[in-house]
């Protein structure tokens, strides 16, 4: 377990006249707060926070921010307050330790609602003092290391919002070593049997390549020596997470992935830099369209480097990266290699943000608190959130040489509304380099765009179907659902008053008597447009809905009044109280509906799902990793999970890739069934290098099932490759 004393001698090891003793009054609280309460590990509760701490004294980051890290879970998890701290640690502490702490005390109406709200919490907290960040980021990364003691479940779920949230915000934040290692941990927890397969795949790669890392670091360091360049070099072996995504992407086999290996050059000086780049190129053919210059054009996060892909010593792909030492330290360590803390008088607080460079740096930040204020409902906030954090960037011209940073994949219609709101709900057509193109056309790094507008344009739907930014994707949808929203009021109107009509209830006049009103209260409805809105999006049924006026309005519940069935219809059946679970599934806010499963996703139990309300067809159940999810209309997506799951067959695809032997393809199917896996269907086909791959479609319990039998099947000494498909 880390000491104190290790904590210590590192903040004391870069800051000069450190105040030691504000970290060591927080450990003495901190563990007297915690005395007698153990992790789930078996380990005393204080390891955690020391844990985190030592994370940020890594990160070279100021006392008071150590001391939060020691701090952080006091409030949430004990009986100390915010005044407390404030009054013992003062006010800066206070502040990191109450931005970092979750509103676990306040109510919500789902476990989601209640996740999106604390991420809104840290990003507002965040936007006033970095290190809040910084905090929550060492607190998850120490959690993700633990996670091995929690339950597969909440395995699951935590890997799922590290991967949606953490990662991408420590990567915006320029941290890359914690990025990666999130990134890394995340396919440990999501994805078992790939990480599996991976990691013996990168071992065997790392053992059998390092002889020729070694070589080729020999010859980069012998051209530098002859030039007269001091330089440092290094090899390394990608992050698993990074190989995974580019199997992903472009249909790989890790045999056929070739630039595995990186290599690093540290130089003294940008034109030094550039030297190198001009050596390596002259020595190693550069591989066309693999060149990047992030010294002219820095990320977001502030990352400088050069990139180059080259055919290196034996005809193989190497990529390098040259950077100077200060550029590294920030690729490293991102905000913390930099930190500046400013006393802009006296009493002022220290690690403030301050400064155009600040404001420069965390453009990304305002841009989420722009949108953040447009958006009430949390779950399309934390959609947004991911769709700005995950991407890369390109860089492209207005007519006027202003640069603007878009993600990759960016259209004209986002080039738009970064110029203006206005500029984009009026784009009628664009013209890049001096063509006009289809307003879905990807936008490329150093493109000059100009925008033709009409002011009897409005905003297409279909623009939802390309936009990347989640500025254009959040006023699209807000135009959308203002012109919805008025046609729900007046379906869910029309529906009701049928409803009612039918049981003899009233509507118009329960309207005018204010009783509807008062039923829109008991639904969370804040006006009669909400409560007729939600019916119209079919949030509530109309029978539900008349059902609590009946009972409002009269002594009896609506079931003791007789109403004789239509002829085509049966007469109307008691809902059961419970009815809200479907098919071993609990459904926010609608009863009594059809559940079928998504078989682009093929969920099973145990792992994170939402529902989509389809229209005519029930809940649709997907994966929340899902690639559709994030198309579907936010108004009609339900959070949905998993309760008393019906012991009962669920579809899943299997990949899986073995030698090409006699008595293999009866061997696998063998053993499938020894683990209670039925095969609905399947495919194989031969290759040319002497292997085969199977293609099944299984029948498992769950989740933990399925994962089991393919690590069973992996442990075949003829099988390369045994995984779920996606």
């Amino acid at each position: 377990m880390i000491r104190i004393n290790e904590i210590t001698d590192k903040v004391a090891s870069y800051i000069e006249h450190p105040d030691l003793d504000l970290i060591q009054r927080a450990y003495v609280f901190s563990a007297q707060a915690h005395d007698g309460v153990v992790r789930r590990s078996g380990e005393p509760y204080i390891s955690h926070p020391m844990n985190v701490a030592y994370l940020l004294a890594d990160m070279q980051l100021d006392e008071a921010t150590v001391a939060a890290g020691l701090l952080h879970d006091t409030v949430e998890d004990t009986d100390t307050t915010v005044d407390e701290i404030e009054d013992l640690f003062g006010s800066d502490v206070a502040d990191i330790v109450d931005g970092v702490t979750k509103i676990s005390q306040m109510a919500f109406e789902s476990k989601a609602v209640q996740q999106a709200e604390n991420i809104r919490k840290l990003i507002l907290a965040m936007a006033e003092d970095i290190r809040v960040l910084m905090v929550k980021l060492a607190d998850r990364l120490h959690n993700m290391r633990t996670l091995e003691f929690m339950s597969p479940v909440k395995q699951r779920l935590i890997a799922q919002e590290t991967q949606d949230i953490y990662a991408p915000l420590a990567n915006r934040l320029g941290l890359h070593l914690v990025k990666t290692e999130l990134e890394d941990l995340c396919l440990r927890y999501l994805k078992p049997d790939v990480f599996a397969q991976l990691s013996e795949a990168v071992h065997e790669h790392r053992a059998a390549g390092e002889p020729y890392i070694e070589k080729v670091v020999d010859l980069i360091d012998d051209m530098l020596k002859k030039n007269k360049i001091k330089a440092s070099v290094y090899g390394r072996t990608k992050h698993l997470h990074s190989i995974h995504v580019k199997m992903e992407q472009q249909g790989l086999t890790f045999d056929e992935i070739y630039d595995l290996i990186a290599f690093r050059i540290i130089v003294g000086s940008i034109k030094d830099c550039y030297a190198v780049l001009g050596l390596i190129h002259s020595v190693w053919r550069p591989v066309a369209g693999r060149f990047k210059d992030y010294i002219s054009i820095p990320k977001a996060n502030m990352y400088q480097s050069l990139h180059s892909t080259v055919i290196g010593p034996e005809g193989e792909r190497i990529e390098i990266q040259i950077r100077t030492e200060e550029m590294n330290q920030i690729a490293e360590y991102g905000v913390a290699a930099h930190w500046q803390y400013k006393e802009v008088g006296k009493g002022s607080k220290r690690g403030k943000t301050s400064g155009t460079r600040d404001a420069e740096r965390y453009t990304w930040l305002r841009q989420i608190m722009d949108w953040q204020r447009e958006l009430s409902d949390p779950r399309e906030f934390m959609s947004s959130l991911r769709l700005e954090m995950f991407q890369e960037e390109v860089y492209v011209f207005t007519p006027n040489g202003d640069i603007k940073e878009l993600p990759e994949g960016a259209t004209p219609v986002d080039f738009a509304y970064a110029i203006h709101s206005e500029v984009g709900d009026k784009c009628a057509g664009a013209k890049v380099n001096g063509r006009i193109v289809p307003l879905h056309s990807p936008l490329k790094n150093g493109d000059s765009v100009e925008i033709i507008t009409d002011k009897n344009r409005m905003p297409s739907r279909d623009w939802l179907k390309f936009v990347k930014t989640a500025k254009a994707r959040t006023r699209i949808k807000q135009f959308i659902r203002t012109v919805e929203r008025e046609q729900a009021i007046a379906l869910g109107r029309e529906l009701l008053e049928k409803e009612g009509r039918r049981f003899g209830v009233n509507v118009q006049k329960a309207v005018k008597d204010g009783d509807v009103l008062k039923l829109a209260e008991s639904f969370n409805c804040g006006s009669l447009d909400d409560l007729f809105s939600q019916v119209g999006f079919s949030r509530f049924t109309p029978r539900k809905v008349i059902k609590k006026l009946y009972a409002q309005t009269h002594d009896e519940p609506l079931e003791a009044r007789k109403v004789p069935a239509k002829p085509e219809e049966a007469a109307p059946q008691p809902e059961d109280k419970k009815s809200k679970k479907s098919d071993g599934l609990q459904i926010s806010g609608v009863d009594n509906v059809l559940v079928r499963f998504a078989s682009c996703c093929n969920p099973l139990p145990g792992e994170p799902i939402i529902g989509y309300i389809t229209r005519g067809r029930g809940v649709t159940v997907h994966r929340i990793d899902c690639h559709n999810v994030k198309n579907f209309e936010e108004e009609r997506l339900v959070q949905v999970s998993w309760e008393g799951t019906e012991e009962k067959p669920y579809p899943a695809k299997v990949k899986i890739k073995c030698l090409n032997k006699p008595g293999m393809l009866g061997k696998i199917c063998t053993m499938l069934a020894e683990m209670d896996v039925n095969i609905d269907s399947g495919s194989f086909e031969s290759q040319i290098d002497g292997t085969s791959v199977l293609d099944f479609t299984v029948e498992v319990k769950g989740l933990d099932q399925l994962y089991a039998a393919l690590a069973k099947v992996k442990a075949l000494k003829a099988v390369q490759e045994a995984l779920r498909v996606s």
